[in-house]
């Protein structure tokens, strides 16, 4: 793998006119702030354009010498720590530009001073200073590029402060703080913070602690003290609490002349709990109502140790230059204003090494940075991390885009998209030769560099080689020298476009193309992630280069798509998704890969992987007759047995029939398969040749040639703008062998193949019926499912559609247009859906009217489904409600809805009503267990009274009056059994009935 590319990411470079030599700079919106060293105490502001022009805007007096400073975009402040008759002061500078339209007016403040209104003209013209004073001494200082709070660090602390907004009247608003919170952390002195989106890091000499406040709302007590505290447990890392008794650090312990280094230490997440540094939370804003409590989680405790590194051993070992950068949602025209903090990254660094660590919903070291030689500082962004060493400025990569992708985009990693991995080596794009770099600084497409040599470098290059100087004038002469022309300078260095660099990285990536196949593959990932970078940025969408990086990106896409499918690499697979990013059609990337007339030219797995996904895939795309012939000569060579799944691919219509037979006779002598039988069948079809077809069709047995669709469902559907068609196949055999076509539907959907709402398209479609037409095809699909689906919201899904369609035809006196393939008998018995008609209902359907035989079908159909227990009879009575009691077959629907919703009565009542001599079969079939009492209880009284009425003119009420006084004889008690007799009856009627009951008894 190469390590260091030598590209030129740096262009051109500009001085800072600083009038004098800088001791501290930062970057605003589109400013540079220069702080001189102690002998003037200014800042300096210079404007910075896009090309990286520098002009003086302003200058402004500090109380003392500089620092440290920080500038926040958000509200545009600058904050100082400065000293003064030594004693340190920490200041925000508010509202500086004023100062570059010629005010002088300076105001003076102390943080939380109420704004008197007398003010409210004048703040508009003036520069405000905020002083906020502190009960420690100010180290370090970091702002959030979020939100604009300020993190200041302490011995022993770490104070924060808000950001406010104090609407004075509605033409002014004017900035202040608020100090919110203090994290009180024991035996700790912070030499740098990081803070960002309520996450912080702080570095001390050897160690590194990264941090979360939490925010939680509650509500609290007035009278309590807000704070909190995180404390350490029992035992932590190389020591800890024992018995109550405080612990003592390993560097502190001395024995005799031996000291006790604690070891290098790294823990992650949850672990870092057992860093034992306790954390004590005080809130300092006054309490509301809902006060807001912060809640402190660890992330990461990293403690180094000085050691021998490879370039010796360091006594000066110590960290340097810790960020949190934040990388945001890519956005898009509705949302620009609304970006969202999507990953945040944490970079640190020994003077050999550096440190770059994903913080999100998981912490983990991305990547790891060595350097050629000691570093001074580093500064990272998101596309690189610029590193400067006594003699060099060098530009590596980062993997922060590549982290950031995974956590926007779920796909990332499928055969839809695909990302350069986050473990990809890290590499030196460029070392810059410089003269004694001291500082660095990161502005937008801009390095700032301040350079400053030795004084006895100046000495020696000015020093004349002709004469030998004494030793005082030698050193009046350096002194001269010094003042005149002084060692040092500030730079603006203009790093290249990403298009230019891109440019310079894809045509160098060609130098690798037939030596170093990872190599090229890695210079063309840098690449894409370079563009890819640059399109997260957040002023992407107001970028002139907008269009371009977005073509860029396509284009890098197709690049690494191609090497992918060109190289016998171990991720070949990854040339699908990449070629489906670059959006390029398959004639095009065949174009790009397949030479003309090189018969002899072999495919790599890549190629065929994305050839094979993409032929196999629903798509609009049709080829032409010759790409279908070469792809047809690449699969036979490569890869045979997927040329049957190929030829049923819809972007292979314009194929030649003839042709691919001719390709599937070849394979079917090495390696036969009904999938490749049915295909050749297809073809017959599209051939018209019917010989070819029933000679092929009469290979296998129809329930194999059912599964054999299992293995290719597009041989009888296809997409097409996302709506299921069916194929010329499955037209024929709709025609000719109707009961293969179900069966084979059937298998697709138990197999996944196709879904229930596709199936009724599908076959709507083939049968040419209206969308609120169901043909009876499908309904022979919907039975042919009950059998051998398992699924039970699928079997109620089916068994409600089933019932719909036989309930709509019968109202509708509608016979089905083509003959059912399977009778009520043939469902009866393969089917436990649907039960055995019960006697009482062939009773009534016996004496019903002649012109319900016409839909007898549906009709017996109907009735079996309700004499099983399966349906959901709660979920189908607004279905039944259609069929009304006028006939035998309403009749008949609605006693066996009652008598499955356990309405008994009611269901006797009807029957009463309507088919009095079907009374008694129906309580010899149902009234039987808890329900044998209703019997006596409620038919053989409503028998009575009925016959009462009617006297000798109803036969039927009294030949079941009859048959049920037999059956309650036999079931009851002689005295009951009287007692339940009607006192005007006839005694002849009811005589022999006792006699048998006295006569059961006595036996």
């Amino acid at each position: 793998m190469v390590q260091l590319y030598n590209l030129h990411p740096f262009g051109s470079q500009r001085v800072v006119p600083c009038k004098q030599e800088p001791a501290h700079f930062c970057c605003g919106q589109d400013v540079l702030f220069v702080a001189s060293t102690a002998a003037s105490c200014r800042v300096e502001v210079f404007a910075v354009n896009e090309q990286g022009r520098c002009e003086a805007l302003c200058s402004f007096a500090t109380l003392g010498p500089v620092m440290r400073m920080a500038h926040s975009s958000a509200g545009d402040y600058l904050v100082t720590i400065e000293e003064k008759s030594k004693a340190t002061f920490l200041r925000a500078y508010m509202n500086w530009r004023c100062m570059s339209a010629g005010s002088s007016r300076v105001c003076v403040r102390m943080v939380g001073h109420k704004i008197e209104e007398s003010y409210n003209e004048t703040l508009k013209e003036q520069m405000s200073v905020v002083e906020m004073p502190l009960s420690d001494p100010p180290l370090c200082i970091s702002c959030c590029p979020v939100n604009g709070d300020l993190l200041v660090g302490c011995k022993n602390k770490l104070v924060m402060f808000c950001l406010k907004y104090r609407i004075i009247n509605q033409n002014l608003t004017v900035l202040d703080f608020e100090r919110s919170l203090i994290l009180h952390i024991d035996n700790l002195i912070p030499a740098e913070v990081a803070f960002c989106a309520r996450y912080i890091a702080v570095t001390t000499e050897l160690d590194v602690l990264i941090l979360k406040l939490e925010l939680v709302q509650q509500k609290v007590d007035r009278t309590e003290q807000c704070a909190g505290a995180v404390g350490a447990p029992e035992k932590a890392v190389d020591g800890g609490v024992k018995d109550g008794s405080p612990s003592t650090h390993p560097l502190q312990l001395e024995l005799d002349e031996f000291i006790i280094c604690q070891k290098p230490v790294e823990l992650l997440g949850e672990e870092s709990k057992l860093c034992e540094i306790p954390i004590t939370l005080e809130s300092t804003e006054l309490p509301t109502e809902d006060t807001k409590h912060f809640q402190v989680q660890y992330l990461l405790f990293r403690h180094f140790a000085p050691d021998q590194s490879p370039f010796g051993f360091c006594e000066e070992t110590k960290l340097h230059s810790v960020q949190l950068l934040p990388v945001y949602q890519t956005a898009y025209e509705e949302t620009e204003n609304k970006r969202k903090l999507l990953s945040l990254f944490c970079f640190f660094s020994l003077p050999h090494i550096g440190y770059l660590y994903s913080i999100g919903k998981l912490v983990e070291l991305i990547s790891t940075y060595r350097y050629s030689e000691k570093s001074e500082q580093a500064v990272l962004t998101p596309q690189f991390l610029h590193v400067i060493t006594s003699q060099n400025l060098q530009c590596f990569t980062v993997r922060c885009s590549a982290a950031a992708a995974r956590g926007e985009d779920p796909y990332i990693d499928t055969t839809l998209k695909a990302c350069p991995p986050v473990t990809l080596d890290v590499c030196t794009l460029r070392m810059q030769l410089f003269i004694g770099p001291r500082a660095i600084c990161h502005f937008k497409n801009h390095i700032i560099l301040l350079t400053k040599a030795d004084t006895e470098d100046i000495t020696e290059r000015r020093k004349p080689a002709r004469r030998k100087l004494s030793r005082k004038a030698d050193s009046i002469k350096s002194r001269t020298n010094s003042e005149s022309e002084p060692g040092w300078n500030l730079y603006i260095i203009n790093t290249v476009s990403t298009i230019q660099l891109y440019r310079e990285m894809v045509d160098y990536s060609r130098t690798y193309e037939n030596v170093k196949t990872e190599s090229c593959i890695h210079l063309l990932s840098e690449a894409h992630l370079l563009v890819r970078a640059a399109i997260m940025d957040p002023h992407f969408l107001k970028s002139d280069e907008k269009e371009d990086l977005l073509r860029a990106f396509r284009e890098s896409c197709a690049l690494l798509g191609d090497c992918y499918s060109r190289f016998d690499t171990k991720d070949y697979h990854l040339a699908l998704p990449y070629y489906r990013m670059s959006g390029l059609s398959m004639a095009e990337v065949l174009k790009r890969l397949v030479s003309e007339g090189d018969e002899i030219q072999t495919y790599e797995r890549g190629f065929i992987f994305y050839l094979t996904h993409s032929l196999n895939e629903d798509s609009n795309e049709e080829l032409s007759k010759e790409l279908g012939n070469k792809i047809l000569q690449i699969f036979y060579l490569a890869d045979p047995v997927q040329l049957p799944h190929i030829l049923c691919s819809p972007s292979m219509r314009n194929i030649c029939p003839l042709t691919a037979v001719k390709y599937l006779q070849k394979v079917e002598k090495m390696m036969p398969s009904v999938v490749l039988t049915l295909t050749k069948a297809f073809l017959a079809l599209k051939m018209r040749d019917l010989t070819m077809y029933e000679h092929e069709m009469d290979s296998y047995k129809e329930t194999t040639l059912a599964c054999g669709f299992i293995g290719q469902p597009q041989l009888l559907k296809q997409r097409k703008e996302g709506i299921v068609m069916p194929t010329e196949f499955a037209v024929h055999l709709k025609e000719m062998q109707p009961g293969l076509l179900v069966a084979a539907t059937v298998a697709l959907h138990e197999n996944s193949k196709i879904e229930l709402e596709e199936a009724d398209t599908f076959f709507k479609m083939l049968c040419n019926s209206s969308e609120n037409t169901v043909p009876q095809l499908l309904v022979d699909f919907w039975e042919a499912l009950l059998v051998v689906s398992s699924q039970e919201e699928i079997l109620q899904e089916l068994l409600l559609r089933i019932t719909s369609q036989y309930v709509w035809r019968i109202s509708r006196k509608q016979l089905p247009e083509t003959k059912p393939l399977k009778t009520t008998e043939d469902l009866i018995n393969s089917c436990s859906h649907f039960g055995l008609i019960v006697p009482w209902v062939t009773s009534i359907m016996s004496v019903g009217c002649s012109s319900d035989k016409d839909y007898h079908g549906d009709i017996s159909r109907l009735q079996s489904l309700l004499c099983s227990q399966s349906i959901n009879i709660t979920s189908a009575l607004p279905i039944l409600e259609l069929l009304t009691e006028a006939d035998d077959v309403g009749l008949t629907i609605r006693v066996l809805s009652n008598t499955r919703l356990g309405k008994y009565e009611e269901a006797i009542d009807q029957l009463l009503r309507k088919c009095p001599d079907a009374a008694v079969l129906y309580a010899q079939h149902e009234l039987k267990g808890d329900n044998q009492a209703l019997w006596w209880n409620k038919l053989l009284p409503e028998l009575c009274r009925r016959t009462r009425l009617t006297g000798n003119g109803c036969p039927d009420l009294i030949s079941s009056l009859k048959e049920t006084l037999s059956i309650v004889a036999m079931e009851l008690e002689l005295r009951d059994f009287l007692s339940l007799l009607p006192e005007d009856g006839t005694a002849a009627f009811f005589l022999p009935h006792l006699l048998h009951c006295s006569q059961r008894k006595l036996l």
